[in-house]
């Protein structure tokens, strides 16, 4: 059995279909044709002892230097809030704190 759309302007035909073959599955034909033009992959090779013994050296002088930079920035973080804490007990601060709490909870 052949089905197919009809002819008109603006409409484009569906393609021929004959039910007496079972259905590919959806982008079949775009897997299989892609599946053609495939490259192989390339083999795997380890890089020459002169390369490889190069990016051990350059990696090596970086240990630790994350964990250095994250101590560095909680040590700076620490003292930011040391000095929040500091401002913040004085009795200037803690009026105008008072106050502006007092203004938002103030209704009319």
């Amino acid at each position: 059995m052949t089905d197919t759309l009809d002819r008109t302007p603006g409409r484009h035909a569906a393609p021929y279909r004959d039910d007496s073959h079972p259905a590919s599955p959806p982008g079949a034909l775009v897997l299989a044709r892609a599946a053609q033009h495939r490259m192989p992959p390339a083999p795997l090779t380890p890089p020459p002892l002169s390369t490889r013994a190069g990016l051990l050296r350059r990696v090596a002088g970086e240990r630790g230097a994350a964990t250095a930079e994250y101590a560095v920035a909680t040590m700076a973080a620490v003292g930011f809030a040391g000095l929040l804490v500091l401002i913040l007990r004085g009795d200037e601060v803690r009026g105008i704190l008072t106050e502006l709490v007092r203004n938002a909870l103030t209704v009319g």
